[in-house]
């Protein structure tokens, strides 16, 4: 059926082609397929969560996907579906637009949030245009099925852990240089953690989509080999961690590392020394519970005259003491290992050879 942008098109006639797209069940297939990835689905579904490196493609405004099911529910499905062609008629020329500059080379992939006639409708419009296309069955739910089943799967965890200013992110991240299964959580949360872990961070992802990013990073892991993740509670600034990952967390090997006072707090002033002095300040003030009146006062007020390791070495009481806490709630045994005057990279390669296997 050649289409002519622009012209009447029946609703019938369109229905009669929708549903002959090419489409996989295998996710994998899928994910593996060339072509960008077109989400379809509106855009407050697509902000919610979406699969890693997807465009939003949107078929419906937000607005407009909301009417089509107050129709669907008042006034039937052929109402609804009548409703969906006359919104979307006069952009479909726009649309095939703008998947000419997401995909010059005519391959796409393209997911709705059940594989249903919202991605059989776009791929219908495409392949008539000339594209490649492909489909999944189930769409986004299937992918969000995979992604459950992906953060339930049994691993070699080996757990950072330490007191704050040890460097434990730095060392991360140079075992990642050296070869070793890396999953930051901190990284993909863009949140370090604490009251202070947003502070010159970009905003956070929703937590679904956090999800979506941990289970593409563990997707390309080796499963009989170790996977480094820092200690962390089940809460990463608004995210959760997957109970599923989390539970398995909490019963990993355990590697503490330790360094002197002075090295601890070299690290967090060079952290923290150019963030903004009224966030820093806000965000001393929203632990004054459990730092004290007194101790809140002293560290806003050192924060104010720029002496920021000084701030650091009062706001550590808590942190240690709380650290302390929730150290002997462990389950696991911690292995210490102490990397005073060591380099990140060189205390990768100290972990690497000295942690038990």
């Amino acid at each position: 059926m050649k289409l002519e942008i622009g012209a009447t098109i029946s609703h019938d006639k369109i229905l009669s082609e929708i549903g002959k797209a090419k489409g996989v069940e295998v996710l994998s297939d899928f994910r593996l397929a060339p072509g960008p990835i077109l989400d379809v689905r509106s855009p407050i579904e697509f902000e919610k969560g979406h699969i890693p490196g997807a465009l939003k493609f949107s078929l419906f405004t937000d607005d407009e996907r909301a009417k089509i099911g107050t129709f669907y529910k008042t006034k039937g499905k052929e109402a609804a579906v009548e409703l969906g062609f006359d919104l979307v008629g006069p952009r479909l020329g726009e649309m095939v637009r703008q998947a000419n500059e997401f995909a010059p080379g005519k391959s796409v992939r393209i997911i709705c949030a059940r594989g249903g006639l919202r991605s059989k409708s776009v791929a219908w419009l495409l392949e008539t245009a000339g594209f490649e296309v492909l489909t999944l069955t189930g769409g986004y739910k299937s992918y969000r099925l995979w992604v459950r089943e992906t953060v339930s799967i049994a691993r070699r965890i080996k757990l950072l852990s330490g007191l704050t200013g040890t460097g434990k992110t730095d060392i991360l991240r140079a075992l990642r240089n050296k070869g070793e299964q890396v999953l930051d959580l901190e990284q993909l949360a863009n949140h370090r953690g604490s009251s202070f872990g947003g502070l010159g961070m970009p905003a956070q992802p929703t937590t679904q989509y956090f999800e979506n990013l941990i289970a593409k990073e563990l997707s390309a892991f080796d499963r009989d080999r170790e996977v480094w993740i820092e200690a962390e509670s089940g809460r990463i600034g608004r995210c959760w961690v997957p109970e599923e990952l989390f539970g398995q967390m909490k019963s990993a090997s355990v590697i503490e590392i330790t360094r002197p006072m002075g090295e601890r707090l070299g690290i967090l002033t060079e952290m923290y020394g150019e963030s903004n002095v009224t966030e820093l300040i806000e965000a001393t003030k929203r632990i004054t519970k459990h730092l004290g009146g007194e101790r809140t006062r002293t560290a806003v007020d050192l924060i104010s005259k720029n002496q920021i390791r000084k701030a650091c070495r009062v706001i550590l009481e808590y942190y240690d003491r709380s650290y302390g806490v929730s150290r002997e709630r462990r389950l696991a045994t911690p292995f210490e290992l102490n990397v005073g005057g060591m380099s990140a990279a060189d205390a990768a390669a100290h972990l690497i050879r000295n942690t038990p296997a």
